[in-house]
């Protein structure tokens, strides 16, 4: 299939494709994103609000771990968590006055960003034109066949990235996101609402 006439069903399918972590300012994005791993969005939205309208990045800083863990704790890996959000705020305040810096050396370097979540905060605050592979981008691409199913995300990544215009990128990345959230979901797709002809929904029809 042409990247065009995928593109074309993807905007029937998603038509007001957007980030679904909700935030006010730049850090409390970066900050949702890196919540995000192995976690959903809603869940992230439902702590974040909580933490973000209690305290301000420099009060995060200064908070201690315990008050932190306490904060995020319905999260899954929330020790963890919550030491990269202590360190990230401490980062920023130290070395951009409490900014999130378009800069990928930068935000990569940060405790808990990996090249997913910097691709997502490059895109979102920035409109810089990013492919960020997470799990739904991840399985749709290999169910639809755009990458092999042994790709790792660094090869599905290039491989997107190749496909795709540079222009389409961040539209089509918060599509195949919700694409996979929604619709081709890893139980159960509602193959009813899919207008790609992939392989998964070919062996479903087969059985």
């Amino acid at each position: 299939m042409k990247s065009n006439d995928l593109c074309e069903k993807l905007n029937i399918m998603i038509e007001n494709p957007h980030c679904e972590l909700e935030y006010n300012k730049d850090y409390e994005l970066l900050i949702a994103v890196m919540l995000s791993a192995q976690c959903t969005d809603k869940r992230v939205n439902i702590v974040t609000k909580s933490l973000f309208s209690k305290y301000s990045l420099r009060q995060i800083a200064n908070l201690s771990l315990d008050v932190l863990e306490r904060e995020i704790k319905s999260l899954g890996s929330y020790s963890k968590k919550a030491y990269y959000t202590k360190k990230i705020a401490e980062s920023l305040i130290n070395d951009y006055a409490g900014k999130v810096p378009n800069n990928r050396e930068y935000l990569e370097s940060l405790p808990g960003v990996g090249r997913k979540t910097c691709n997502v905060v490059l895109s979102e605050l920035f409109d810089e034109p990013t492919i960020a592979v997470d799990t739904h981008v991840e399985r749709v691409s290999k169910r639809i066949g755009l990458v092999k199913a042994n790709d790792d995300v660094s090869k599905i990544e290039h491989k997107l990235m190749k496909y795709f215009e540079k222009k389409d990128y961040n539209r089509v990345n918060h599509q195949l996101v919700l694409f996979g959230r929604y619709i081709c979901t890893a139980k159960n797709p509602n193959c009813e609402k899919c207008l790609i002809n992939c392989q998964h929904k070919k062996t479903k029809e087969i059985l």
